[in-house]
């Protein structure tokens, strides 16, 4: 497995091509919504896995912390702990870049997974795209 920072045009559109496989064909999340002018300020990660993209993520920076967003495995791959590379790689990015807070809106269902990485939930509920999500942040150290 190999995660990476997506550069080229190619890695960009492999972690696209992921979120939409992920997020509009699985989970009926519309393409409008899933795909906005955010992805053009953004740091785009993709996972290889033999030379295949199998995951993605993005990450943006807001006021005082790292927000990842649009995190997402391709079924066959879930439960591999590859959701938890992603993340990692993402929270050092964070860190990086000069930040020690990551902040996330979680698919409810989701939220023991990220509560395993330290995150805590730090709002009620409330539906995005049609999804029940949480408000979830974690003091990355």
């Amino acid at each position: 497995m190999i995660i990476k920072i997506a550069e080229t045009n190619k890695e960009i559109n492999d972690a696209f091509y992921i979120r939409k496989t992920v997020f509009v064909k699985e989970q009926h999340v519309p393409l409008s919504i899933e795909m906005d002018d955010y992805d053009n300020e953004a740091i785009h990660f993709i996972g290889y896995l033999n030379d295949v993209p199998i995951l993605a993520g993005r990450l943006r920076f807001v006021n005082d912390y790292g927000k990842l967003e649009r995190i997402c495995v391709l079924k066959e791959h879930r439960g591999k702990s590859f959701g938890k590379h992603v993340i990692q790689k993402m929270e050092s990015t964070v860190k990086r870049h000069g930040y020690d807070k990551a902040v996330l809106n979680a698919q409810e269902h989701a939220i023991d997974f990220y509560k395993k990485l330290g995150y805590h939930v730090i709002s009620k509920s409330f539906i995005d795209a049609g999804i029940p999500h949480v408000t979830m942040e974690k003091h990355i150290a």
